[in-house]
């Protein structure tokens, strides 16, 4: 780990989005709406789920551990990026650092396995309708869910162990606007290919593994969808499927660009703008794709405000 007279690193400090003080100005407003709207819908969700008793189904218990996931997701990384958006020195400790690590990488690998619990619930919903009560039962949707967040908590424990276990001695500033492994280990005092290894391994269970169960199961789906006999059926399964696979691609794809590659020595802008897609863009669009355009969660939320649908007006 070095010698004696080497002082390890106190604190890091990010070099953000952008030195431009009127961009930072304008990604501060912008990131601030997007947060905003990401707590509004995924507390909205979660209050909704909670207090009508018709979305008490497997698809809406995972629903609503998804916006629980989205929620802590985006308050582990997207606060302090608004302060440091207005700071002149944007510095975190390394305590501070690994704690949102561990937050970060906890929540997020959770989302990855629950929307593949979520397109498996699909599935069978759409593939094996009479069959539906007797495989998706209480108990296993809670197997499912606590095995999701299981999950997370083991590739969290991983990389955050073989990441911070590496000595930081002399560079301790971060070219990205959160502490992410990839970019933490371009400041490592030591070799860290067996580091790279783990996460690489990590990321092959986290993100290849789910990514490909939703691949099998939508296309499952769209083969069922595509045998309906009414084409207003089939238009609109493919609408939820056209949804729910911008989210997936947009979620899986920026995670398995960041993690599922070799690690340069240098950060590009292009990461870190990818970066934003799985930190700040989806947990907003989750709740808009997977529920706020649903029927049911209209109903809820018509049910929750006293509002009386068109038709019995």
């Amino acid at each position: 780990m070095g010698d004696d007279n080497q002082t390890f690193v106190a604190e890091f400090i990010f070099l953000g989005l952008s030195q431009d003080l009127q961009t930072q100005i304008l990604l501060f407003i912008l990131f601030l709406i997007v947060y905003l709207l990401t707590v509004l819908g995924n507390l909205l969700i979660i209050i909704l789920i909670h207090m009508d008793s018709r979305l008490h189904t497997p698809m809406y218990f995972f629903l609503r551990n998804l916006s629980f996931a989205d929620l802590c997701f985006s308050t582990s990384i997207v606060p302090q990026m608004l302060i440091h958006l207005l700071a002149k020195k944007k510095t975190i400790s390394f305590f501070g650092c690994m704690t949102q690590v561990i937050v970060f990488l906890l929540v997020g690998c959770t989302e990855c396995a629950l929307l593949a619990v979520m397109s498996y619930d699909r599935y069978v919903a759409v593939c094996k309708p009479l069959h539906y009560s007797t495989i998706m039962t209480q108990q296993v949707c809670l197997q499912l869910a606590l095995g999701s967040w299981a999950s997370g908590a083991l590739v969290s424990l991983v990389d955050t162990t073989f990441t911070f276990r590496l000595p930081y001695l002399e560079q301790n500033i971060i070219n990205h606007y959160f502490c992410e492994p990839p970019a933490l280990l371009k400041l490592a005092s030591a070799e860290t290919y067996s580091t790279e290894l783990a996460i690489f391994a990590m990321g092959v269970v986290i993100l290849l593994a789910p990514v490909s169960l939703i691949l099998v199961s939508y296309w499952n789906i769209i083969s069922t969808v595509l045998q309906m006999q009414s084409g207003e059926g089939r238009l609109k399964a493919f609408s939820t499927c056209g949804s729910h696979l911008i989210v997936v691609v947009l979620f899986y794809g920026s995670g398995i660009f960041t993690y599922m590659r070799p690690n340069s020595k240098t950060t590009k802008e292009r990461d870190k703008m990818i970066s934003v897609f799985y930190t700040v863009v989806t947990p907003m669009l989750n709740p808009i794709i997977y529920s706020l355009r649903n029927k049911d969660v209209k109903g809820a939320l018509r049910k929750l405000t006293g509002r009386k649908p068109f038709s019995q007006r």
